[in-house]
């Protein structure tokens, strides 16, 4: 298993529609707590973090994982009194996981339904032979 941080995005500029209330931070505040309590489940490598903004605007509150070679993710419609259990047990699933990969069949509750993107880890490409590369 990698020993590289998982990250946590969480965006806080996310608001519902006519509503000054920016549940990013709340989010974060209770998602750290969360994990925090999960340690023994979910390992003590997520780093959880605001971000100003992650284009989730019609969908938010917007939450991404991210680590070192694993494919990120990003879900929309996240609830910071709803969605906990669920952030918490993807974070466990996706730390066990060696390339980050899951179906949506696999993932927890309500992320089942509310991701925005699935990114491929990066893949790194030596150039041995300048013909091969073009």
């Amino acid at each position: 298993m990698k020993t590289d941080k998982h990250a946590i995005f969480v965006c806080t500029s996310c608001r519902h529609k006519d509503s000054p209330c920016r549940p990013g931070l709340n989010l974060i505040r209770k998602l750290q707590d969360a994990l925090a309590l999960a340690v023994p489940m979910t390992g003590d490598d997520f780093e959880v973090s605001g971000v100003a903004c992650m284009a989730g605007c019609s969908r938010p509150c917007t939450v991404a994982f991210r680590a070192s070679e694993k494919a990120s993710y990003l879900f929309g419609d996240i609830d910071p009194d709803t969605d906990i259990d669920d952030l918490v047990t993807f974070a466990r699933d996706y730390r066990r996981r060696v390339d980050g990969w899951c179906s949506a069949s696999e993932r927890p509750g309500k992320l089942r339904r509310t991701a925005l993107a699935r990114i491929p880890a990066a893949m790194i490409i030596a150039e041995t032979d300048p013909m091969e590369a073009s």
